[in-house]
């Protein structure tokens, strides 16, 4: 028999971890369809309880029974997801809203983006290929008076701003150094990647009505919080060479 050479099979390249964090708070009735839709890119689930008294925590463990929970640190979602932030292991990291208004199942395009070489990457209800099911009027309103003056300040042309959609590459966060305790965290996040020079995506996301409760934003009052932050850090910082390409540019 003739002797025959056998060559070991190529390692399969490395994939990078990916967690995801949930910042929850009485979210018992939403927090199932959430978890059940988290996509198998994804390697260890962070479930940010805020003192919940109903049974988020008891269903969320049903439905995902290698869920990580950790308690919030300090009141607010910022707080939520900061304390989410520092307890994730892996090397992406990815945000995401417990109420069902955002789905799991977009994530990969997300990590698609990061595994291409951008740092942050934030989902736009108003591109191409995004929308919202839920917005008021009111909230659109606001959000385009925002956007508009983050974009003259910023020197940016984002689509979108008070959108909580977001994944970014974990050695960023010592750069972003965020420190906002309320909803006005995820525009903290987008100023500070702009002005760290980060390379910055838009992908196209849709908003989800909340499957069901009620929404925990005042509009009125989370609007000028938002404003606050903005004026903060523009205020504070020299502005580094911004590097936003929404994901057009790609194609």
């Amino acid at each position: 028999m003739d002797s025959m050479t056998r060559t070991a099979p190529a390692a399969a390249e490395r994939r990078s971890t990916v967690s995801l964090v949930v910042p929850a708070r009485n979210e018992a009735a939403n927090i199932a369809w959430v978890l059940s839709r988290v996509p198998d890119c994804v390697d260890e689930v962070i479930l940010v309880d805020g003192e919940s008294t109903d049974s988020t925590l008891e269903t969320a463990r049903a439905t995902l029974p290698s869920l990580r929970v950790v308690p919030q640190q300090g009141a607010g979602k910022g707080n939520a997801l900061r304390t989410g932030f520092l307890a994730a292991k892996g090397e992406y990291i990815v945000m995401i809203d417990a109420d069902g208004s955002m789905s799991p199942r977009e994530i990969p395009r997300y990590i698609h983006f990061l595994e291409n070489g951008y740092d942050y990457v934030k989902g736009s209800r108003f591109m191409g290929g995004g929308g919202s099911l839920d917005i008021t009027a009111l909230r659109r309103m606001g959000n385009r008076a925002l956007l508009a003056l983050v974009n003259v300040m910023y020197q940016s042309t984002l689509t979108d701003l008070c959108y909580g959609f977001a994944a970014f590459n974990r050695n960023v966060l010592d750069r972003l150094d965020l420190r906002s305790s309320g909803f006005e965290i995820e525009t903290e996040m987008t100023v500070r990647a702009l002005l760290a020079g980060l390379r910055v995506a838009e992908v196209p996301a849709l908003e989800l009505p909340r499957r069901t409760g009620q929404s925990n934003l005042r509009t009125f009052y989370d609007g000028q919080r938002v404003l606050k932050t903005l004026l903060r850090e523009r205020s504070g910082r020299g502005l580094a060479d911004p590097r936003f390409e929404p994901v057009q540019a790609l194609r």
